[in-house]
């Protein structure tokens, strides 16, 4: 699908994490790319993340899934919401709507979640702690948006839900097919399906916090750390109270601890396998008989492309002009030359075609044939 006229600096400068932006008819033609039935489908297979949420005299209760196919038959008339979590894993066409905003960059881009509602339909008002583009798939949908939340903001008592406690909206649309709304982190939404068949698609961005970083980070540095690398004082003085921890001493334990943390190389090289860890670690995608290096020039044929998974997160760190970092699935591949040229391809791509040249480059064959394995990309026949 073409995208209209859409400013992507207007809207990164006024926009992004600052205000919501109603975009109408974001695409030159629009095409749901998922059936109901397919949705409830998904809902119903293991592995996958489903919740329906009901409305029952005023009041919202949560089931979590996988569902049997006949629940859905048994709802009878009140309002209800099926909301199905990273359905870009499993669906390409819901993978591919992506691309249109491939002006984020890939690490921060979490998953798209489907929901499908009834008239009446919702999740109550909440906010999000990420950014959130709310693409309109089928039927409409009445979107209000409030006032900014945070930790502070009151929360009505609900095991699955953070229910806002009160909502004034301030802001208010009624998107059809092909509309879409940015929502900023922290502001106060509430989505209501108006008529029947209301299908929405709501990308979701990582924002890591600071507290996930630090806990992340430090459990990695004591994982690696040698027990035996201990504070020493070979040049210990005699000091006039026994009781006192020096300042001499302060400094030497601190530099123990701040010499690792401050390692921005390590760090990169940590974030980049952290960010880039599945979704789901249980799910397996690798190929039934692996892939060797050397048979790749014989298996691959002359018109083929590399297509990456859908559920696979690609991103790559520069480290020099001529070599990067790339990280795929928790996995890191040190890359460079025509290499590293063949992995910032693939990061910014979701296939690309296999040149000739790729082929006759050890290192790039040697980078594909462990994608493979990891079932991170497959090989397809152009012809």
């Amino acid at each position: 699908m073409q995208v209209r006229d859409f400013q992507v600096n207007d809207f990164l400068r006024d926009s992004w994490q600052k205000k919501p932006l109603m975009i109408r008819n974001m695409w030159t033609s629009w095409s749901n790319p998922l059936e109901p039935d397919e949705l409830a489908g998904l809902a119903c297979e293991d592995g996958v993340e489903a919740r329906l949420v009901m409305q029952t005299s005023g009041t919202l209760a949560v089931e979590h899934g996988p569902f049997v196919e006949t629940r859905f038959d048994k709802l009878g008339h009140e309002p209800w919401t099926l909301l199905v979590n990273a359905v870009d894993h499993h669906v390409p066409e819901v993978s591919a709507l992506l691309n249109s905003f491939r002006f984020i960059p890939n690490w921060r881009i979490d998953d798209v979640m489907v929901s499908y509602a009834v008239d009446q339909g919702g999740v109550g008002p909440h906010f999000d702690q990420y950014d959130v583009f709310l693409i309109q798939g089928l039927g409409r949908r009445r979107w209000q948006v409030g006032a900014p939340c945070d930790d502070a903001t009151e929360l009505l008592p609900h095991d699955d839900l953070r229910l806002l406690a009160q909502f004034e909206p301030t802001q208010e649309w009624v998107l059809e097919p092909g509309d879409v709304l940015y929502v900023p982190p922290g502001l106060a939404h509430n989505g209501i399906a108006v008529g029947d068949d209301c299908m929405t698609y709501s990308i979701g961005f990582r924002a890591p916090s600071r507290n996930e970083l630090i806990a992340g980070w430090a459990e990695h540095l004591v994982e690696q750390s040698d027990d035996g690398d201990r504070y020493a004082d070979p040049a210990l003085a005699l000091q006039d109270n026994p009781g006192e921890i020096t300042a001499e001493a302060l400094d030497g334990l601190h530099a123990m601890l701040t010499e690792k943390l401050l390692d921005r190389r390590a760090f990169a090289h940590w974030f980049g396998q952290y960010n880039s860890a599945p979704k789901d670690p249980d799910i397996d995608w690798t190929p039934e008989v692996p892939v060797a290096a050397a048979d790749l020039r014989e298996m691959v044929p002359a018109r083929s492309s590399l297509i990456r998974n859908p559920a696979s997160r690609f991103a790559f760190v520069r480290e020099s002009a001529q070599s990067v970092m790339l990280f795929v699935d928790g996995h890191c591949f040190a890359c460079a030359g025509k290499t590293a040229l063949f992995a910032e391809r693939l990061c910014a791509l979701d296939h690309i075609t296999i040149a000739s040249s790729d082929l006759r480059s050890q290192g790039t064959t040697t980078l594909i044939a462990a994608l493979t394995n990891l079932g991170s990309v497959t090989i397809a026949d152009e012809g």
